[in-house]
């Protein structure tokens, strides 16, 4: 899998490009088309289809405690928490983070913040210390269309954060490219802490900390809060010898973007909605449209180069993939340092017609309740959503019901 991306991608390693977007006007390359969408299974084509299917079951695939499953983990296939309305899109899944501030900056719990839900033996069942009371939960979120996300410029994310207010300005943090060489970075875009700027990066992280398996870029085991698991590993590490981490990856860069729904998108009050959504100002952070990179652009800090199924498409994530305080921080600090400690990336809204637990902590039940929990940055767009009528804010939430 790893040789046919690289093929697709000039023989080199893998990079990605993007333009910039105003309310009116896509900055960018001239002849830029839109990024496939669909919940059809169909690939982008980075892969072929037969390649992408493969990939996907890969995905899919559960994991065995042959496999190197645990011995503490949150699922047993990446599926599990990407799953609906498809493989790769949103669930109802949450994993669980804590640790300590004390005053000055913040503490993981012993053993890493993430406190995993499931275990091989009820003994390393890892639990929330007493001394942690920094705690939150984390939704799943949609993974369909993030090679696209992968393949926008690294100035290009730089360039929409330079564009914001200085009050709304979005924070970009550089953070390692893991299956680079050392010292290679870039600017983070996946993760809702921002963790990653590559999917491959990504794909080990989870495969580690959600479903227990090393990989050469994780070689290490996870403790249960800090005690050794080694009784109960009996795989030896790494334990991802097919490549998993690398099919996981390519899976998510050559699925289709999330579609729009079409009818309800046509709705007379989705179009008011939409045009209310720029006008109060959500679109500062929620950005429409951007326009990913020319092919062979150098991306991942020069690791890799965009490929040309991926180049200069157009796409509508409704981010701008930058960490922002919003007043809902869950106060974890990851790879961003203590000023992210209360930002959290701006989810994208593509497919969030799929997801019916909003905001970070899936705590949001209705899109009015998440509006309103806004506050920080975004003070004076909720303001502005307070003083509109009720129709109006009707009007909005099915424009997002559309997304």
């Amino acid at each position: 899998m790893t040789k046919i991306f690289r093929t697709l991608c000039g023989g080199g390693a893998l990079v990605w490009v993007v333009g910039l977007y105003s309310s009116s006007a896509i900055v960018g390359q001239t002849g830029a088309t839109e990024a496939l969408a669909g919940y059809d299974g169909r690939t982008n084509n980075l892969l072929d289809q037969v390649t992408f299917e493969a990939a996907r079951d890969t995905f899919n695939e559960r994991e065995e405690i042959s496999d190197g499953l645990g011995p503490v983990y949150n699922a047993d296939s990446c599926g599990q928490c990407h799953s609906n309305p498809v493989v790769g899109g949103i669930s109802q899944v949450v994993e669980l983070r804590a640790g300590h501030f004390n005053g000055t900056s913040f503490v993981e719990q012993i053993g890493g913040s993430l406190i995993n839900d499931r275990a091989l033996d009820a003994s390393i069942q890892e639990r929330i210390l007493g001394s942690s009371e920094v705690r939150t939960f984390r939704t799943s979120l949609n993974v369909l269309g993030d090679g696209f996300v992968e393949a926008i410029a690294d100035n290009t994310l730089i360039g929409i954060a330079n564009g914001q207010p200085s009050s709304m300005r979005g924070l970009v943090i550089r953070v390692p490219v893991n299956e680079a060489p050392a010292g290679t970075t870039a600017v983070a875009r996946f993760g809702w802490k921002n963790q990653h700027a590559s999917l491959t990066s990504f794909s080990a992280d989870a495969y580690l900390n959600e479903m227990g398996v090393t990989s050469t870029l994780q070689p290490t085991e996870n403790t249960s809060n800090g005690g050794s698991v080694a009784a109960f590993d009996t795989v030896a590490d790494p334990e991802d010898v097919d490549g998993d981490v690398e099919i996981f990856a390519n899976f998510m860069r050559s699925s289709r973007v999330p579609p729009r729904d079409a009818a309800q998108a046509g709705t007379t009050d989705a179009r008011a909605g939409s045009n209310i959504f720029d006008a109060i100002g959500c679109n500062v952070c929620h950005v429409r449209t951007i326009v990913t990179a020319p092919v062979n652009t150098p991306i991942l800090g020069g690791f890799a180069r965009v490929p040309s199924a991926l180049a200069n498409k157009i796409i509508h994530p409704f981010s701008d993939f930058l960490l922002h305080n919003v007043g809902t921080g869950d106060g974890i600090v990851q790879n961003g340092g203590a000023a992210s400690r209360n930002r959290m990336r701006t989810p994208p809204l593509w497919g969030s017609r799929s997801r019916n637990r909003l905001m970070h902590d899936g705590d949001s039940l209705t899109r009015n309740d998440a509006i309103l929990r806004h506050a920080g940055e975004a003070t004076s767009v909720i303001n502005s959503y307070r003083s509109l009528s009720t129709n109006q804010k009707n009007q909005l939430v099915a424009f997002l019901n559309s997304l």
